[in-house]
């Protein structure tokens, strides 16, 4: 019955470890929580304009069990969905502040963009905006989100202070930063040392050496009571559907979530040598279904687009390979409903050291990059170096992928005037 109902999830008693599989899921779990804090403060803005800020916290939770448990049992691979960062400014920042729409039709477009995204997922659309991304440029997108994730891990630590250009380093003289470097070693050396749930051990240390220093908050109760969620539920008006608005609103959705997931998902993929040799990705078309199926999901529950987490790089990285270690995702969000204040307490400089390993474990990749082959290297290149500097997965996708046509154009033209001439 065990192994029955651990094979839904693609387990194989004979390949797979549960132990490593719930390890994963613990530490992409806690690489993630972070959302259920962020998410009240982001929206906030949208309590003037009758949006019920108590809920938001419920509806996160609940909108990343759905995505993650559809990863767990049509995908079967250890990705965790949430609402996604990006995709949260432009609803609240862009289409309800800026624009000026009720939040009502943003929840309305992000529902109807999540249905264009599950029509692309049964099509063969699908294949065609995967096989435009040439081998390099699929390895240079897992090098660039490698960068990406390790850069967020920076800036999480506090180490990292805004500049106007660059960024520059905060001293390292407070505890916070000393928390962080100790999580750094420990990381490394667990990493070198191939200890199985090291990276969770390091969490778990220094959250426990954070006390004494000030820096790990304990909270004043363990047990809480989640909002209702009801005020956001199935909260649509297609009274909007008509508005060129509306559909441009759309469009700009389903545009980033595409290729923020896509990217996400070949990105991690690649560096876990999951691609086959012929560049294809095993279970892509159900992966990316289930980030489809989250977003529709999540706007009838009442959050903005749900999508697949860069951070469950790090669930990878401790040796994640099935949907077990999606459903222990999932079953750890479910907790955070009662146990909200337990995980938020959990500091930051504990889980950016995770992060910046799981950096270093996708930059691994750059070693399958045809370094000879100028056009092939130039929108690889490209693509490691915007994914960081723009915060932002798509704007490395496009870029990258928009050097390499040019370049691939060009290149051809030159070599077929030189030979008629």
């Amino acid at each position: 019955m065990k192994e029955r109902v651990l094979s839904l999830m693609g387990f194989s008693m004979q390949r797979d470890r549960l132990k490593t599989e719930i390890l994963s899921g613990l530490t992409t779990f806690i690489t993630m929580v972070y959302i259920l804090a962020l998410m009240p403060v982001m929206f906030a803005p949208l309590g003037s304009k009758g949006f019920p800020i108590e809920s938001i916290f419920t509806v996160t939770a609940l909108g990343a069990i759905v995505g993650t448990l559809f990863m767990a049992f049509i995908a079967k691979r250890p990705f965790g969905q949430a609402p996604g960062l990006t995709l949260n400014v432009f609803f609240v920042e862009t289409v309800c502040l800026s624009l000026g729409y009720p939040w009502q039709f943003a929840l309305t477009a992000v529902f109807v963009e999540g249905l264009l995204f599950i029509a692309i997922c049964m099509s063969n659309m699908r294949q065609l905006i995967f096989e435009m991304l040439p081998a390099s440029l699929k390895y240079g997108i897992a090098a660039g989100i490698g960068f990406f994730i390790a850069m967020i891990g920076f800036k999480n630590s506090g180490l990292l202070a805004e500049g106007t250009i660059f960024n520059h380093m905060e001293t390292l003289a407070t505890p916070a930063s000393q928390l962080f470097i100790l999580g750094i070693v420990l990381t490394g050396l667990f990493t070198i040392l191939r200890i199985r749930g090291g990276l969770l051990l390091s969490i778990a240390i220094v959250t426990l050496v954070g006390i004494p220093l000030g820096v790990t908050t304990m909270p004043d109760r363990l047990f809480t009571l989640p909002p209702t969620p009801v005020p956001l539920f199935c909260q649509f008006s297609w009274d909007f559907l008509l508005m060129p608005d509306f559909w441009v609103c759309v469009l700009t959705m389903l545009f980033f979530d595409v290729f923020d997931s896509l990217g996400t998902v070949v990105g991690v993929m690649a560096c876990s040598g999951i691609i086959r040799k012929d560049g294809r990705i095993p279970h892509l078309r159900n992966i990316m279904l289930s980030d489809a199926l989250a977003t529709s999901a999540g706007a009838c529950l009442g959050c903005s687009t749900v999508t697949t987490y860069v951070e469950s790089a790090t669930g990878f990285a401790e040796g994640g390979r099935t949907g077990v270690a999606a459903l222990v995702i999932a079953l750890c969000f479910t907790v955070s409903l009662f146990l909200a204040p337990l995980f938020l307490a959990i500091p930051s400089a504990a889980t950016a050291p995770v992060m910046i390993i799981a950096g270093f474990y996708l930059f691994g990749v750059v070693r399958h990059i045809k370094l000879s082959d100028p056009v092939e290297t130039m929108p690889a290149f490209i693509t490691i170096l915007l994914m960081p500097v723009t915060g932002s997965i798509t704007d490395g996708i496009v870029f990258g992928l928009f050097t390499f046509i040019i370049l691939s154009f060009l290149s051809r033209w030159i070599i077929r005037y030189k030979h008629i001439r």
